[in-house]
């Protein structure tokens, strides 16, 4: 199947009452685990990098590799924009190919965010593509950026006049979510809770990675939609090259552990997915 639009991706979960996931790739193998993964469960998602990580490569050459992974399965997946720091790294991203795109501009002052987030929403609509902007800051370490962000988390009382002044299309949201694995979040469901029958637009929760897995199950109540994860994944990757390394310093076979390196990635992705999607009789 060719990379869906965002739009699609939403409304299909939507219908089907799925939290999507949306996997970080850094590179081929990755990409292709992630779409492995959610073939093997049977469920949609998003592939999805962060403009951090198009300095190992660039747009045009993951969504590439994307195509080429989503053409193999037939299980709905599109191709995301994580974290876009910059209008020409969205734009670069549309041109390549990207189904969906985030723009972070949430270290900003309130107005600033909201004028940086509605310019990248009226160029992205226009190609019918939508986009996930973030309220409220997310501590801890993305990719290489270490993150202290001091605003906190995301005040409902701001929700609707953001959300309507920006036309986004979905809400990233702090409630004691944080990026990686070194701090210890501590979900505020209330706070979910508030800020969900606030928000006219589905809402998104990143640090998938570090969050218990009940949480997520009773978040996945409150108007979740999107869930991030890559820590998880990236520690499948690296693993599987440093076990080899610490058993035999000589080992050099690439292709063999490139391949093993799919197959964990790919394995965590199913089980990632298949987790979130549980239903509350499996609890």
């Amino acid at each position: 199947m060719k990379l869906i639009n965002g739009f699609s991706l939403m409304n299909y979960a939507l219908e089907k009452g799925l939290l999507l996931p949306a996997f970080n790739t850094t590179n081929l193998e990755m990409t292709y685990a992630i779409a492995k993964g959610l073939q093997e469960a049977n469920l949609p998602g998003y592939i999805q990098i962060s403009s951090n990580n198009l300095q190992l490569s660039n747009p045009h050459i993951i969504a590439e590799i994307a195509r080429d992974a989503a053409a193999k399965y037939d299980i709905p997946i599109a191709l995301h924009l994580d974290h876009g720091r910059s209008f020409e790294d969205v734009k670069n991203c549309i041109n390549a190919g990207f189904t969906s795109i985030m723009v972070d501009a949430s270290s900003l002052p309130f107005e600033e965010n909201i004028a940086e987030s509605k310019k990248t929403v009226e160029y992205c609509h226009f190609y019918g593509i939508p986009v996930e902007v973030e309220l409220g800051g997310l501590k801890g370490k993305e990719d290489d950026i270490f993150s202290d962000n001091s605003e906190g988390k995301t005040d409902p009382d701001m929700v609707p006049e953001f959300v309507e002044r920006t036309g986004c299309d979905l809400l990233a949201v702090s409630v004691g979510n944080v990026h990686g694995l070194e701090l210890q979040p501590h979900i505020d469901i209330p706070l979910l809770e508030k800020i969900h029958n606030l928000c006219p637009v589905p809402l998104v929760m990143h640090g998938g990675s570090g969050i218990p897995h009940e949480i997520l199950k009773e978040a996945r109540k409150h108007g979740l939609l999107k869930c991030n994860f890559g820590a998880d994944l990236r520690k499948a990757f690296i693993s599987s090259f440093g076990k080899t390394y610490e058993s035999n310093h000589n080992a050099h076979d690439v292709i063999s552990l490139s391949l093993d390196a799919v197959e964990n990635v790919s394995s965590k992705a199913r089980e990632l997915v298949s987790m979130i999607n549980t239903t509350d009789s499996s609890l």
